[in-house]
């Protein structure tokens, strides 16, 4: 098949099953991204045909024979530059994964129509294409400006608060900066997985004949095959790499098969040929069902279907609530959500010529994939070392393994290198998703609307494997009173294991649901006093010297939380006296894991003999995971500042081949703990007189926290950090639509002002859709997840979202290096709350369950 791609004439082979296909594995153009193909829904992979801006992966290679393709890396360079500039400077990128495609149907926008490009139109134009990470935001403002015509000089920040560009931005924006499915080795198979068609059943046989006989295949695996140990898993090891003849499985994301053949269409066909004998069993899919005392054992290998209870009590809640002139009785239902992160999991492993088997990883904890991966194989630690390859995209869902193991498996037994990339579908079927808890609140308060008790009953559903289910339960119960001063408390919350799609970390990881319950519960009693939602928080918010929750003495960084509110409250005076339907949320979010456990990290500072290509002659290793959220740019900024240097000669480098990291990039924690060991290798450095080729170590360390509910220690310090937000949505009497939603967030350290800002419009979009439209549901007769594409999970494109108005407040955390508290996890915890209490002043109906205006997906444009 002959066609044109960037001005040079090409002829690919005609089995291609896409123009995609053809581009990326034939003719190894990377800039068109694969995030779902071959449904078309998320826009990556967008290119020109004969200057049409068209989705490659829904484009048989007959329609582009004797045509013009032109990609990314065909445009010139004056306006790649352009592009470039613009998204650096904007802010208008993130992890980058959506980012090539964009530019592309922003260029074929601005080529129709130049600097009369409106804003609201290219917002419709974007309505094939996903981004999770930034809310539309700042990809609108960079378009706009390159329509306009503006241009740009993007410059790294030199200090901590400088708003300069993120780190490798201009890379990012054209699609330069390789993900794991650009990367191509010598000699490289690809390998599929064979997933299981039941969620409970007995595995009786695996027969890979079929497969095997298949064009191309060049090994079948099984759990058979593995060396060593067959679970893994971030926590408790109970999750199967594979599920062997005579086990059980336990999820719609079971693996029981790994094929390698020499392409990937190979591997994934032949994947679909191996035959497994099942006898079915009924699936356990009722959370509350499972908790009986008669209810079968959901999963395989465990002995109950309570994963974890986390429970606390202070004060005497019936007393309370009895003395109370108010009280509220409610039970609140959040959904299940789908992270949708653009990059579908990718792995690739390479057996070195000194017997070590190197993996390339996309995770977010890369120091437990190498442990596992060791476990799996049966060698030392040292044996295997895992590369940080920065993702398109996690917000918790990359913490645990998805084909990590079963493609270092494949490597390690051939002596080759091998390639793993799951399918949208895969992907959906096997990385956990946020918990769906139900919520069960009492609550009083008395005449002036001062709260006296408050009891929580919840339980998630967990689905099958433990991931950080139990984390996430006890982070809702620790939260389950909101940024709020409560004298008498009892938390009692429940992980339960079930066949259902598993619950793991996102962000948020329990607190958003907690405290949307918890602002619903203080709204009704806020209209049963007669004052406004603004008024009773107000009256309740947690200070500094205050018992909170679980019974730590808050710092003086909970001032953050009333900062927070007496910041939006003139705009919320604005809005009522407007006229409009107005609704508010307060929250707050811990940063780091807390709970007893020993946070620690680490990073080196080295000056080398000489500078590279770059001109960068200063490496900044770290053991952090860049998903988007910008630690290189803390990492560089922190070490500009304290250094003394220009940020153009820092290189910073995600090392794993000592031990910098410890656990997941997650909780907020990734900033704050890598500002903290940056600038003690700095400090280091500058004692050591910053001599070429020495190796300057720096430590943050958190070792001050207690579990919760630990008797020994009554008063607990849960966590070392929090952050606080207020939002608000306004809501067009007219319309019934959010016309605006306002972000007040206390990050106590902005290191990157405009980063921060990307952050939480990308929180505030994310929030939108889980208050909203979103969900990810399963069949209860079956366990499987019912929503298997991007459209169907109801997320929210560029033209459905409001205007954003974001303000930074800074109220110092102690014993954080530069105050510093975090923003990723707080940014969507306030947002259903306001949007339900806005609803409520539109309608007068009060709302108990999310979504609250589900649909099944978004519409796209031609």
């Amino acid at each position: 098949m002959s066609f044109t791609v960037n001005g040079t004439p090409v002829s690919v082979r005609s089995d291609h099953p896409h123009l995609l296909s053809a581009l990326r594995d034939e003719l190894e153009i990377t800039s068109p991204k694969d995030g779902c193909s071959p449904s078309g829904q998320c826009g990556c992979c967008t290119v020109l045909v004969d200057a049409k801006a068209v989705v490659s992966c829904q484009v048989p290679l007959a329609k582009v024979a004797g045509k013009s393709v032109v990609t990314l890396e065909g445009v010139a360079a004056e306006e790649r530059d352009r592009f470039a500039n613009a998204f650096a400077a904007c802010g208008g990128l993130q992890c980058g994964f959506c980012i090539p495609g964009i530019v592309m149907r922003a260029k074929a926008q601005i080529d129709k129509k130049g600097a009369d490009l409106k804003r609201d139109d290219m917002a419709r134009h974007l309505g094939a294409h996903l981004c999770r990470c930034t809310g539309y935001v700042k990809v609108l403002d960079a378009i706009e400006a390159v329509a306009a015509g503006k241009t740009f000089q993007p410059e790294l920040a030199a200090t901590i608060g400088g708003a300069g560009a993120k780190y490798e931005a201009n890379e990012l924006t054209l699609g330069d900066r390789n993900y794991i499915d650009d990367m191509r080795v010598p000699g490289m198979l690809h390998a599929a997985l064979h997933l299981a068609d039941h969620v409970r059943a007995d595995i009786l046989a695996i027969d890979t004949a079929r497969a095997a006989a298949a064009p191309g295949v060049r090994a079948i695996f099984t759990a058979a095959d593995i060396p060593g140990e067959l679970l893994v898993g971030i926590i408790y090891k109970d999750w199967p790499v594979m599920i062997p003849v005579g086990g059980r499985t336990s999820y719609a994301g079971d693996a029981l098969a790994i094929v390698v053949a020499e392409t990937r269409e190979q591997a994934r066909a032949a994947a679909k040929l191996v035959d497994v004998s099942y006898e079915v069993l009924a699936p356990v899919t009722d959370p509350d069902a499972a908790l009986a005392d008669d209810a079968p054992i959901a999963v395989w290998g465990t002995k109950s279907n309570v994963l974890s209870v986390s429970e606390y009590a202070r004060g005497d809640v019936d007393a309370a609530l009895a003395a109370s002139a108010f009280t509220v009785h409610e039970t609140f239902r959040t959904q299940r959500i789908e992270h949708a992160f653009l990059e579908p999991e990718s792995t690739v492993a390479v057996p070195q010529p000194d017997g070590t088997l190197h993996v390339y990883s996309g995770g977010q904890g890369v120091w437990d994939d190498r442990n596992d991966i060791a476990r799996m194989l049966g060698v030392d630690n040292d044996q295997v070392v895992v590369t940080l390859v920065s993702n398109g995209g996690a917000f918790g869902g990359k913490e645990d393994m998805c084909n990590q193991a079963h493609t270092a498996l494949a490597a390690w037994l051939m002596k080759q290198p091998v390639k793993c990339t799951v399918s949208r579908e895969e992907s959906l079927r096997m990385h956990p998703k946020r918990h769906p808890i139900r919520l069960e609140y009492w609550a009083g308060c008395d005449a002036a609307g001062k709260l006296t008790g408050v009891r929580v009953r919840a339980v998630g559903d967990s689905g099958a494997y433990a991931s950080v289910g139990m984390k996430v339960l006890e982070r809702a119960a620790g939260h389950a009173s909101g940024p709020y001063h409560v004298p008498a408390i009892d938390v009692h919350s429940v992980a339960v294991r079930t066949n259902n799609p598993i619950g793991g970390a996102f962000r948020g990881f329990g607190a958003n649901q907690a405290q949307f319950g918890m602002e619903g519960v203080l709204d009704r009693l806020g209209e049963q006093v007669g004052i406004t939602g603004w008024e009773i928080r107000k009256r309740n918010v947690i200070h500094p010297g205050e018992v909170w929750g679980p019974g730590q003495v808050m710092d003086d960084g909970c001032a953050g939380a009333e900062a927070c509110l007496d910041a939006i409250k003139p705009r919320y005076d604005e809005a009522r006296a407007a006229g409009k339907a107005v609704g508010l949320g307060l929250g707050l979010k811990n940063s780091g894991l807390g709970n007893g456990f020993r946070e620690v990290s680490r990073a080196v500072v080295h000056f080398r003999a000489a500078p590279d290509e770059n001109g960068r002659d200063i490496e900044v290793r770290h053991g952090w995971t860049e998903m988007g959220q910008g630690v290189h740019t803390v990492a560089l900024q922190v070490a500009a500042q304290e250094l003394g240097v220009d940020p153009n000669r820092i290189e910073v480098i995600v090392d794993t081949t000592r031990e910098l990291g410890f656990g997941q990039t997650t909780g907020s924690r990734g900033t704050l703990m890598a500002a903290g060991s940056v600038r003690e290798a700095c400090a280091a450095a500058h004692a050591g007189g910053c001599a070429i080729g020495v190796d300057y170590e720096g430590e943050h360390l958190v070792d001050w926290t207690q579990k919760i509910g630990d008797p020994n220690h009554p008063q607990p310090i849960i966590h070392s950090a929090f952050g606080y937000a207020a939002q608000m949505a306004i809501i067009d009497r007219a319309t019934g639509a959010i016309e605006k939603m306002v972000a007040v967030h206390d990050v106590g350290r902005a290191v990157n002002p405009l980063l921060c800002e990307g952050q939480i419009e990308g929180s505030l979009h994310m929030g939108l859709g889980y208050a909203l439209t979103e969900q990810f549901p399963h069949d209860p007769e079956t366990g499987f997840p019912t929503n298997m594409t991007l459209r169907s999970l109801g997320i929210l494109r560029a033209k459905d979202v409001p205007v954003m108005e974001v303000q930074l407040v800074e109220v110092p955390q102690p014993r954080s290096p530069y105050g510093i508290k975090g923003v990723g996890e707080i940014g969507l915890v306030p947002t259903a709350p306001a949007v339900a209490a806005a609803l409520h002043e539109l309608d007068g109906q009060w709302r108990n369950t999310l979504p609250m205006r589900p649909k099944g997906g978004s519409d796209t444009d031609d």
